[in-house]
C-alpha cells in the first residue's frame, strides 16, 4: 500500500534528520498525502521523539486539520494548519517537511524579511532552477502561536514564495514538494545554502 510505503520512507528520513540536529527535543512536524486521496493528510503526531519516530507515529486529518474519526484520541502537531494551508496554496504538493536547524534560526534572528542567496551550484536542487547563475529569496515570516493568524500570513505571502521553502522566525524551515523525494531535496538544499551563507557572512 502506497501510504504505508511513504510512512516508512518518511519516518526513516525523519530519524536521519534528527541525527543532523534538525529536530531537537520533540520539535518539527511532517506530512504527506496521496494523489488518489488528496483530502486525507497523514501528519506526524505531536510530542514524538524524532530519534524514535516510526511509521505508526503518523495520523490522518482532513484538509482543515481535524483528526479523522479513528484518530480522534490522538493529537496532531500543533502546526498542522500550516500544512493544510500549504496544500491549499500549492495543490500539486504531496509532502511537507520541517527543520529546526541552527542556521535557519540564526538567519531569522538577524535578517529582516528574507535571506538572499545567489551563485551556488546547489541552487539547482530547487524545482525549476537549471543554473547556478541565479538569485533566490527565502522569505522569513514572523512566528506566532496563533496558527490561524499564521495561515493568513502565509496566504498573504504567497507571491514571495518563489522557492518551495520559507523560514519561521527563530523557529525553523518549512519545505515542500510534489513527492517525498522532492520535498526532501528542497529542505536539504535550503539548509545547505543557509549554512553556507551564515559561515560566509561571518
Amino acid at each position: 500500500m502506497e501510504a504505508e510505503k511513504t510512512k516508512l520512507a518518511l519516518a526513516d528520513t525523519i530519524r536521519n534528520w534528527h541525527q543532523k540536529g534538525w529536530s531537537p527535543a520533540t520539535s518539527t512536524n511532517y506530512s504527506f498525502r496521496l494523489p488518489e486521496d488528496p483530502n486525507t493528510i497523514y501528519v506526524s503526531r505531536s510530542g514524538i521523539d524524532k530519534s524514535q519516530f516510526t511509521a505508526d507515529d503518523f495520523m490522518e486529518v482532513d484538509l482543515q486539520g481535524i483528526a479523522k474519526p479513528r484518530f480522534a484520541d490522538a493529537r496532531p502537531s500543533a502546526e498542522t494548519l500550516i500544512h493544510c494551508t500549504l496544500y491549499e496554496l500549492f495543490p500539486e504538493t504531496q509532502c511537507i517537511v520541517h527543520s529546526h536547524s541552527v542556521y535557519s534560526v540564526l538567519h531569522s534572528a538577524v535578517e529582516q524579511d528574507r535571506v538572499t542567496i545567489q551563485g551556488y551550484e546547489v541552487l539547482k536542487g530547487f524545482e525549476g532552477i537549471t543554473t547556478h547563475e541565479t538569485t533566490v529569496d527565502c522569505p522569513i515570516l514572523d512566528n506566532t502561536q496563533d496558527m490561524v493568524a499564521f495561515s493568513e500570513t502565509l496566504r498573504n505571502a504567497k507571491e514571495k514564495l518563489t522557492i518551495p521553502a520559507f523560514i519561521m522566525r527563530k523557529h525553523g524551515t518549512y519545505a515542500w514538494g510534489k513527492n517525498l523525494f522532492d520535498a526532501k531535496r528542497h529542505l536539504e538544499t535550503i539548509e545547505y545554502l543557509l549554512e553556507c551563507e551564515w559561515k560566509l557572512r561571518r
